[in-house]
């Protein structure tokens, strides 16, 4: 899945380009499916909200607090990728769905930013009261606002919405202008969303033991060892990301859409842990397993989620010689504030739980791996399935996308999508986030690529894959295209670097075939994934920001390239960093594949690839074939295991040229341009 966060997307060009099957824009003869203010009267399509009622009802809560702004952001108290509908106060006060955006309201006002993913959503979705700007920096928001706001006024936000590094960033601007950046004891969304979903009631499960190596007690003592070696001596750990306590206790919810987790906080001591959470959630099954109610070291007080600040509070001002150490990448600045004052906080980009759980242990790799096998069997028989039926001419993107998920959801373990699937054909594939909607749904062509993002969550792990196919004859462009992206997947995954290594300083190979060419992607190279977890898990990946890697990390690779209004190509594989063996060296990595789908043979030019290429190429689908077979005989999928051996056939290196230099000689440059001075 192609990262949401890092290197901004391209801004494609987005007008007029999402249309229905028959390709006619919606709705209506001469209008479009977005919204045109100047018009008289101004034109609003039918997925606009109406947002006045709304917009009234929180002016009305700010003017007694004397706010003149109230910035309101796509995120929740844990700031998750992905919200409950009950979080998603940007989208009720707006109309808009998007899961990236700003929000800000003034008593003249309504103002949304958001990127290039999403200008004709928002255009499509909100109505007349709402300007749009297409960024999304909080520079660009801060100069809005001290353009709007008079000296000595006003800003509110809920701090529970803002990480530190949001508020800081927020304070930097506003603070020397003299607009009051105010922290406010409530959401005044809340306060008028009167129909706001309730807060979910579902008993929390806990994990398979057949799938964890730790018990959450092992954990627990793995941290505090930490703490007990780290030279500024925490006493305790603040744990604000849902992963992170779903991670330390081996337990697992339905609170947030794709991921598996709970509302939670967990504040962990040297001699004591406290869990907040909904208590009516636990079980009795659950209280013993966390050792509940009793007072040592190693049982666990299970408090309200409510009741967080206020323990925090009591712990930091009773206890002798505290020091809270916190993550600041996932803690919010609600819980920050209250750790006063500096001497009693410890920060750091990362929790110790983030950086411990991005290392996966023996049983961790090996679920994973399998869950992997079982998801390539849905794959395959989505890419069979399609390659008989779509010269009917009678299947869209939405079919597709129900099809591969149906088929997921008959593999063992399976609970679930990881994600919105992305099945983008044509032009549509050119968005490298879109999803199909019946307003955007296009037919399945044979004279057009297809691009099928999407994965599963398995109680042994979390699956993301993407292939880009065509069913007729690809273009030459097309093809060149499609063989330097794989190019660069093949270049990446098959470097030895040594471990340590960051992801920022190797990911230009995934981009080389193609900036050769002057070609290149707007998105992200890769990002951690989970067992059962995030599709999206951090710290790992390719960015400036990701932890270097070491041996057990799992990351996705996914170089692509999208042409404006034509088409789209990904490929993306989940990997994972194992030990190389070199010939004088010690301590070096490499990634191993571990999807196991073959990539369409049609839009390969095997002419472009090097001896290194091929040879890698051939490794891999020998190992697909060792992997995937059994487990499609086992399933009895004759069909789709003929049409494995077909797609697996060896490159013969005799069709190969040497249009590229030796990745061993790109190693080399590597070493002395970057590797030497950046690691």
């Amino acid at each position: 899945m192609a990262p949401c966060f890092g290197i901004l997307f391209l801004a494609f060009a987005l007008g007029g380009l999402l249309q229905d099957a028959g390709g006619a824009a919606q709705p209506g003869v001469g209008q479009t499916s977005a919204r045109n203010c100047s018009a008289t009267p101004p034109y609003l399509p039918p997925t606009a909200v109406n947002t006045s009622l709304r917009l009234q009802a929180l002016r009305k809560e700010m003017e007694p607090l004397n706010i003149r702004a109230y910035i309101i952001p796509a995120t929740d108290a844990h700031l998750s990728e992905y919200i409950a509908e009950r979080d998603a106060g940007h989208t009720w006060i707006s109309g808009f769905s998007g899961s990236a955006g700003t929000a800000v309201v003034t008593q003249g006002k309504a103002v949304l930013w958001t990127d290039s993913r999403y200008w004709t959503q928002a255009e499509r979705q909100m109505d007349c009261n709402w300007e749009l700007v297409r960024a999304s920096y909080i520079d660009s928001i801060a100069d809005w606002l001290i353009q709007e706001l008079a000296q000595g006024e006003q800003v509110g936000f809920d701090p529970f919405l803002f990480s530190i590094d949001t508020w800081k960033a927020y304070s930097r601007k506003l603070d020397p202008a003299n607009r009051v950046l105010k922290s406010l004891p409530y959401n005044l969304i809340d306060k008028v969303w009167k129909d706001r979903p309730a807060a979910p009631s579902e008993p929390i499960t806990k994990l398979p033991d057949s799938v964890t190596e730790r018990t959450w007690q092992m954990k627990v003592e793995e941290i505090r060892q930490q703490m007990r070696k780290n030279p500024y001596k925490p006493t305790a750990v603040l744990l604000s990301a849902l992963d992170e306590t779903a991670w330390l206790f081996n337990l697992r919810g339905k609170d947030i859409p794709y991921n598996p987790f709970f509302y939670s906080y967990t504040l962990l001591a040297l001699d004591r842990i406290w869990l907040f959470l909904h208590p009516g959630r636990v079980t009795k099954e659950i209280e013993e397993y966390l050792d509940a109610g009793c007072q040592s070291a190693n049982c666990t007080q299970i408090l309200s989620y409510e009741d967080v600040r206020a323990n925090i509070v009591n712990y930091v001002n009773v206890t002798i010689g505290v020091r809270v150490w916190i993550g600041t990448e996932y803690t919010n600045y609600a819980l920050y504030e209250l750790i006063t004052p500096e001497e009693k906080i410890l920060t750091s980009a990362y929790s110790p739980v983030l950086i411990t759980k991005s290392v996966k242990d023996a049983t961790e790799q090996r679920a994973l791996r399998k869950a992997h096998v079982r998801d390539a069997v849905a794959l395959i028989q989505l890419l069979v399935w399609l390659e008989e039926s779509v010269p009917a001419g009678k299947e869209t993107e939405l079919s597709a996308a129900r099809y591969v998920e149906e088929k997921r959801s008959m593999q063992a373990n399976c609970v679930g999508p990881s994600f919105a699937t992305i099945s983008a054909s044509g032009p549509n594939a050119a968005l490298a986030h879109y999803s199909p909607s019946n307003e955007t749904n296009r037919n399945l062509r044979v004279d057009e690529m297809y691009l099928i993002d999407s994965g599963g969550q398995y109680l042994d792990g979390t699956t993301d894959i993407t292939r880009t196919v065509h069913w007729g004859t690809p273009t030459d462009f097309q093809k060149e295209a499609f063989t330097r992206v794989l190019m660069g997947n093949i270049d990446l995954s098959r470097l030895v670097f040594p471990a340590g290594t960051r992801g920022i300083n190797i990911e230009m190979l995934a981009r080389r075939a193609l900036w050769e060419v002057g070609l290149n992607y707007g998105h992200g190279t890769g990002h951690g994934i989970g067992n059962y977890f995030s599709v999206h898990e951090w710290p790992v990946g390719f960015q400036s920001n990701n932890v270097p890697f070491e041996k057990g990390m799992f990351t996705s690779i996914e170089p692509g390239y999208y042409q404006d209004n034509e088409f789209g190509i990904r490929i993306e594989d989940v990997a994972v960093a194992v030990e190389a063996e070199t010939k004088f060296g010690w301590s070096y990595l490499t990634f191993e594949t571990v999807s196991l789908v073959p990539y369409d043979r049609k839009l390969i030019d095997a002419s472009l690839l090097s001896r290194e290429q091929v040879d890698w190429l051939d490794r891999y689908y020998r190992q697909i074939r060792e992997e995937l077979v059994p487990e499609l005989e086992q399933q009895g999928l004759r069909k789709e295991r003929d049409w494995l051996m077909r797609h697996t056939e060896p490159f013969t290196p005799a069709g190969a040229g040497l249009a590229l230099p030796s990745l061993t000689l790109v190693g080399a440059a590597l070493s002395a341009l970057s590797l030497g001075h950046l690691l």
